[in-house]
């Protein structure tokens, strides 16, 4: 029995039977309140079949987050896909396959953590702030050299919040100017949950073809840059670097967490703004700083809206939610759903609001261990972006209404297809 997500649904799941999320998540936050109205946390079918639970609740997730006896191994602690009964072809393999630090657990995440912690540390980002300057003015005066596009409008995803993150991220990874448009077209297909099982596996060959492709430029020519350091880094407790998959999958990880939550951010944030006149007003004139801004996104719309996979290392009975996870039973991290938590958030949790004093407690950026290493990133380019778009272009309107944008199509990744605007105002 299925429970197929209505477009504003009134119940919750019922009992025993698994609700199947929408692969093409054309409405996030109409399943997540009715997930949420299930309890903390509640079964779910993922597309290919493979059922999960989808936690809503903020404070179980947290409990969650920090209990060692929670893996995000695959290799280790999903029997299912240990005993070879996943498909090769399921179309969200490639977030359990990976080896890095996003999925490592224990002592070898510890490992994998400090060898590309240095990617984006503070003093990094620092040093980075100048060139993310600048290439947020060069965008801008890409835009401004722009007349409306043929259909009426500009799309500001397309041309603004996919590109600066994709420029700041190949400027921190050191990727030649001629892999640029092959990183651009094949990482963002990464984060579909609508594929075929045969897109999904092209889709996975092609990226691991850029990263070896990318490896082999700083093997011969090694920079100043994130690659280079990965490819001659040795962790000064054991002596070992990163093993051949270990780079690649690490890559991977850094263009997702430089790249993938940044774009999301800014669509929405823009989005947000410009639905809402007064509260961009206040982040125009100085009463919300765009930290603020920033912040209140990322709660009401997390970037990345459920976070695939975690897996129980033995079973679990959290005697607060009354639930218990079971060792073969996979974890999804429902963050949009939680971003909206009414718990923490109050009743209005749907609504933007940049005063709001809860807006820093959000975990769109993790939780424990796992916690985003591309976070302090991904702020401090929104904060300079948003601040130096509504500046360019004070007269900036949405094309269409807001109720009007179209998701994308992966109830992972949280974003509009596109984000048609008219730079001059209509």
């Amino acid at each position: 029995m299925d429970a197929q997500p209505a477009p504003r649904p009134t119940s919750a799941p019922a009992a025993g039977c698994p609700f199947r999320i929408d692969p093409a998540a054309s409405d996030i936050h109409a399943e997540a309140a009715a997930l949420r109205a299930g309890g903390p946390a509640v079964q779910v079918e993922l597309p290919g079949g493979v059922v999960a639970w989808s936690v809503t609740e903020t404070a179980l997730a947290k409990r969650l987050l920090t209990d060692d006896r929670v893996s995000k191994d695959a290799h280790q602690h999903w029997p299912a896909y240990i005993r070879g009964e996943i498909s090769e072809g399921w179309p969200l393999r490639l977030w359990v396959d990976v080896r890095n630090a996003l999925t490592a657990y224990g002592d070898e995440h510890t490992r994998l953590r400090r060898l590309i912690g240095p990617a984006f540390s503070a003093r990094r980002v620092r040093a980075l702030t100048p060139a993310i300057e600048g290439i947020v003015a060069e965008l801008l005066d890409e835009l401004a050299a722009l007349p409306d596009g043929p259909e009426g409008y500009v799309d500001l995803r397309a041309r603004f919040a996919w590109l600066l993150p994709l420029r700041v991220v190949n400027t921190l990874l050191g990727v030649p100017e001629e892999m640029h448009e092959a990183f651009r077209t094949t990482m963002g297909g990464l984060f579909a949950t609508d594929h075929t099982p045969e897109e999904a596996v092209a889709g996975v060959m092609a990226a691991y073809e850029q990263m070896a492709a990318l490896v082999a430029v700083k093997q011969l020519h090694p920079g100043e840059d994130v690659t280079s350091d990965l490819v001659n880094a040795k962790d000064d407790e054991t002596g070992t670097g990163l093993a051949q998959q270990e780079l690649l999958d690490t890559l991977l990880l850094l263009i997702g967490a430089g790249h993938e939550t940044t774009v999301n951010l800014l669509d929405h944030a823009i989005a947000d703004l410009l639905d809402r006149p007064e509260q961009l007003a206040m982040a125009k004139d100085g009463r919300v700083s765009w930290g603020d801004v920033v912040e209140e996104s990322l709660r009401h719309q997390a970037p990345l809206a459920s976070m695939l996979m975690r897996f129980a290392v033995t079973d679990i009975e959290d005697e607060e939610s009354g639930l218990t996870f079971r060792q073969d039973e996979p974890i999804v991290m429902n963050y949009g759903a939680m971003g909206r938590d009414p718990a923490v958030h109050g009743d209005d949790a749907e609504i933007f609001d940049v005063t709001r004093t809860t807006r820093k407690e959000h975990l769109a950026f993790g939780y424990g261990v796992h916690y985003c290493l591309g976070a302090e990133l991904a702020r401090v380019e929104a904060k300079i972006a948003l601040s130096a778009l509504f500046d360019r272009f004070p007269d900036l309107t949405l094309a269409v209404p807001a109720a009007e944008l179209r998701p994308q199509e992966s109830f992972i990744s949280n974003g509009h297809r596109e984000l048609p605007v008219h730079l001059r105002g209509q």
